[in-house]
């Protein structure tokens, strides 16, 4: 049996790389199939990458326009990358082909004109299927491969839930056949929708918040799997089988701001938010219960909507206190910064074969030598300024390209190396 074994977890742990991607044409490469990539923790699993750019950026491929207007990232499954955006008043989901040209266009909902205008949430592709929720609450599926519907609910409407200052902003996670959102109704906080029906698995009830702008993830430890996610209020640990709350840690921020995701490493959960800091829980398990406790908080680790990540026993990320942005590392054990200085200002960032792709607000990306002990940039160059607003869409690191979105254009870059 144990080589069956090894034979199964082989297959688990490639099977986003062995899509059905060599009939669209892009090779056996992985997939990104939803925001922050397969494991949502902003790593991609491409190899046998350029370590180094000429200096003119990497070979530019192709430009898609017509996306609409939004900060969503994009997907990249099923042959097909999705992204959304708004096109006069709808907010429109958009298929494309990995040659650059639009496959599908379909709406879901009006779009976002207040605060930022502009779609938020980044599409999950899953079994064939596309999942979107939009700022106002439209949660849809459709068939990834044609766009045609299969069910949609406003989950707003349904669980009594309450929208935020800058619209809902969740990428939607799958977990199991059930789609989780967060409502944030004074009742029900966080849902589970049967992933084919969207029909109510579980609902979370008693933690009383509205949503956060940011996006859950599972965390697996003790034999129990979580959902972690920040409310308005709270990160909160909730029972990824059944929707029971099992615990709930206070994590305020100014207007709310919870939008990073949190960041799990075996038994510790790190956050970081613009006004409160970071802080690392660490979680105990008894059973099917589950604590957490604060090991220690740093309050000049502030990081907004870029992301971290986890590199060799340390949380990484860029950090602003006020107007001011830099780049730090923070040790996992300790709480002690082991880097902290000059970046490239405020930088949302992928990690793929061992580098970082980081792309800052004023439409500069940078190649970044995973270290967290330093910052060491190989190479820099700037995306075409043709869209308009701030770039904060995160970079992509799929099929052997490095996929940028800003505003209504999404560029397309060659950074396969050569076969090694």
């Amino acid at each position: 049996m144990a080589p069956l074994k090894t034979l199964f977890l082989l297959f688990w742990f490639l099977s986003p790389c062995i899509s059905g991607l060599s009939r669209a044409g892009v090779g056996d490469r992985c997939d990104w199939p939803q925001f922050q990539g397969p494991n949502r923790d902003n790593k991609s699993l491409e190899t046998k990458l350029l370590s180094q750019w000429p200096a003119s950026g990497p070979r530019l491929l192709w430009t898609c326009e017509g996306l609409g207007d939004g900060y969503a990232s994009v997907a990249c499954a099923e042959g097909l990358l999705y992204t959304t955006g708004n096109v006069k008043d709808d907010t429109i989901i958009v298929a494309v082909e990995p040659t650059g040209e639009i496959r599908w266009r379909i709406k879901n909902g009006p779009a976002y004109r207040r605060s930022h205008p502009g779609t938020r949430s980044t599409p999950t592709i899953e079994a064939g299927l596309l999942y979107h929720l939009n700022a106002d609450g439209d949660v849809i599926c459709v068939n990834a491969k044609t766009g045609d519907h299969v069910w949609s609910v406003n989950i707003l409407e349904r669980f009594k839930g309450r929208n935020i200052r800058w619209g809902l902003s969740e990428s939607l996670l799958i977990d199991e056949g059930r789609v989780i959102c967060t409502p944030g109704g004074d009742d029900v906080g966080v849902a589970a929708l049967d992933a084919r029906t969207g029909d109510t698995v579980w609902v979370c009830t008693g933690i009383h918040e509205k949503p956060g702008y940011c996006s859950p993830v599972i965390c697996e430890y003790g034999g129990l799997r979580q959902i972690v996610t920040l409310m308005a209020e709270s990160i909160v640990g909730i029972n990824a089988d059944n929707g029971r709350l099992l615990w709930k840690f206070r994590n305020p921020a100014k207007f709310d701001e919870n939008i990073t995701s949190a960041c799990c490493h075996n038994e510790y959960i790190f956050t970081s938010t613009r006004t409160s800091g970071a802080r690392l829980l660490k979680v105990r398990v008894e059973g099917d219960n589950a604590s957490v406790e604060q090991v220690w908080a740093d309050q000049g680790f502030q990081n907004h909507h870029e992301g971290v990540i986890y590199l060799d026993g340390c949380f990484c990320g860029a950090c602003m206190t006020d107007r001011d942005a830099s780049w730090k590392c923070i040790s996992c054990r300790t709480g002690e910064l082991t880097y902290s200085g000059p970046g490239i200002g405020r930088a949302s960032l992928c990690y793929a074969d061992g580098m970082l792709y980081l792309l800052n607000h004023h439409c500069r990306v940078a190649l970044v030598k995973a270290n967290p002990n330093r910052f060491d940039i190989v190479s820099s160059f700037e995306i075409p300024r043709r869209g308009h607003g701030p770039s904060w869409a995160h970079p992509v690191v799929a099929w052997g390209r490095l996929f940028i979105r800003h505003a209504d254009f999404l560029y397309c870059y060659d950074v396969k190396g050569a076969s090694k």
